[in-house]
């Protein structure tokens, strides 16, 4: 594998599977050598193994992106392995229960908010500590259509998502200067063993594919590529950006 990544080092939260999995084959494909974070082993191993089947450069260390001693060991990873960090796509996430805000429980607020919100926070602290050392590097954070506007009965979700593009553009401005770049991706609804909860059966799932402009869900491959992008020198002046790669669902 070589190309427009050649050298070039990249860690993956949720690289395991879906868009975090699509997203290090991509970044791996581009001549990137890879550091694949999750929570489950086999999965995230078995990411690795493809890569290096391929003829690239992975490793895979289990993470829990709440525990700040993982997302440390993440990134230490990543330098000891391959000598330095460039790019992080902070993409680890999960889903609440479906209700109404009332009827959300503090354990499920918290469990969601630990993953999505805080995980990224503490990814981000750990990989701009390593950035700011070595002079540069780009950081995408995986948010959600979810985070540019509401919706109902899954408020834990939309919250995060929400202040997940708050981190990015905060993040943008205090660093830019030093080098390091911070964007956002915001996907609309892909085709992912996760999204699987929204549907409840593959008719729930068709209904949700008709009401999209684009009258599909997207692949992750397609948020793969839009994650690439962003880390490339082609945007080189994008920053602070939450961009919807949805298929037309925010100009709706």
């Amino acid at each position: 594998m070589s190309g427009q990544f050649d050298g070039k080092v990249a860690l993956v939260t949720g690289g395991n599977a879906g868009i975090g999995k699509a997203s290090a084959l991509k970044f791996a494909e581009h001549g990137a050598s890879v550091v694949i974070a999750a929570r489950r082993t086999e999965e995230g191993e078995a990411v690795a193994d493809e890569i290096r089947g391929s003829g690239g450069n992975a490793t895979f260390v289990r993470t829990d992106v709440a525990k700040w001693a993982d997302v440390q060991a993440a990134v230490a990873k990543a330098v000891e392995t391959y000598g330095r960090l460039d790019f992080a796509f902070n993409n680890a996430g999960t889903l609440p229960g479906h209700a109404p805000l009332h009827e959300v429980s503090e354990d499920d607020w918290d469990r969601v908010m630990d993953v999505n919100l805080k995980g990224v926070w503490l990814c981000m602290k750990a990989e701009i500590g390593q950035m700011l050392t070595q002079g540069g590097g780009v950081i995408v954070n995986d948010s959600s259509v979810g985070g540019l506007r509401g919706g109902r009965n899954w408020g834990p979700y939309h919250i995060s998502k929400h202040g997940v593009i708050g981190l990015t553009r905060v993040a943008a401005l205090e660093y830019v200067q030093q080098g390091i770049r911070v964007n956002a991706v915001c996907p609309g609804f892909v085709d992912t063993a996760m999204t699987q909860s929204f549907y409840g059966d593959i008719a729930g799932r068709d209904a949700i594919s008709a009401q999209q402009p684009a009258g599909r869900h997207g692949a992750p491959e397609e948020i793969a590529e839009a994650v690439a992008w962003l880390c490339s020198d082609a945007a080189s002046f994008v920053n602070g950006v939450a961009l919807p790669v949805d298929g037309g669902i925010m100009a709706n």
